[in-house]
């Protein structure tokens, strides 16, 4: 297990900055992975379809086709369950409910105390330090589990665009809880794309309201929206945001690469990082947690798509 003096060299953080993301290797040690995994199992069997809207996570391969009901909007701060798409049919589950979940969150650092311990931890409070967080808030923490044969691709994407700041401030925290390999799904990243592709679309709340039952107005969905091409290196200082950045030459451009990694690994992914993953076609799963911070100094308005309920926060590092 890396310790909180040792767990964010100089190397990483030179490898943050020139590709838009590290891998810390032995991030969590055995004992920490195996607890994990083993909470992560129970909420796995706590699923009840009975009692749920079979909400699914829609991976954005359709662009017509996003989540947002208000199961998902009033996630946040609680221990929601989304489905992959393949788990449903005609409103019934069609696989076994522990392999139906696609993803748990947003609010394990709040609701899950071994999470929320490790989320709250010092090797990540010294990493936010580094990056130059002066008030790092922390949000949509979530299990993604990407089930043998049915869990799905996700497509190109800019975690910016989902939690979207001025300046633009969003960090991933992406660790492994089994070995991520091309055959189950790894991410693929294109490194440096942080430093040339600026954000230009952002995933909000639709502003037109639907009446429940309940009489309650709810958004009626989630949509992208075009925006000035938003950009900004770390640290995430006041007023360091350009237009835009210079266009790379093509020696600068990559192809997209597998980033593979071994369980216990932690990946720091820049929000404005090009990266993907691949459907897991094999028998084999690959189960992962993550969460992000913010710079809390930095503007978060009521147009993203995740929202604290009224009266509260983003959870302060």
């Amino acid at each position: 297990m890396a310790t909180a003096s040792s767990c964010f060299s100089q190397e990483h953080q030179q490898e943050f900055e020139r590709n838009g993301c590290a891998v810390i290797k032995d991030f969590l040690g055995a004992e920490e992975i195996a607890a994990l995994r083993a909470r992560t199992s129970v909420l796995l069997e706590r699923f009840d379809p009975t009692d749920h809207p079979l909400t699914t996570f829609e991976t954005g391969t359709r662009d017509d086709k996003h989540i947002g009901d208000k199961y998902f909007f009033d996630s946040s701060d609680k221990v929601g369950y989304f489905l992959d798409e393949e788990a449903t049919l005609e409103g019934k589950l069609v696989v076994d409910k522990q392999r139906a979940v696609n993803k748990i969150g947003h609010g394990l650092h709040i609701r899950e105390p071994l999470f929320a311990r490790l989320t709250h931890s010092d090797r990540v409070r010294e990493i936010a330090q580094k990056l130059g967080f002066e008030d790092p808030r922390v949000l949509q923490s979530m299990l993604i589990f990407k089930q043998p044969r049915i869990g799905g691709a996700v497509p190109m994407h800019q975690d910016s665009s989902f939690l979207f700041t001025r300046p633009l401030s969003a960090c991933g925290f992406w660790i492994a809880l089994e070995d991520c390999t091309v055959i189950n799904g790894c991410l693929e990243v294109v490194p440096g794309s942080h430093k040339y592709s600026p954000v230009t679309r952002r995933f909000v709340r639709k502003q037109e309201l639907s009446t429940l039952s309940s009489g309650e107005t709810v958004p009626s969905g989630t949509e992208f929206v075009s925006v000035d091409p938003a950009f900004s290196l770390f640290p995430p200082v006041r007023d360091n945001g350009q237009a835009c950045p210079e266009p790379a030459s093509d020696a600068q451009r990559t192809d997209c690469q597998p980033l593979e990694v071994s369980a216990g690994s932690l990946v720091l992914i820049h929000g404005q990082l090009l990266h993907r993953s691949s459907h897991n076609h094999s028998e084999k799963s690959r189960w992962i947690y993550t969460f992000h911070i913010v710079e809390g100094m930095f503007e978060y308005d009521k147009h993203n798509w995740l929202q604290m309920p009224a009266g509260k926060e983003l959870s302060r590092l």
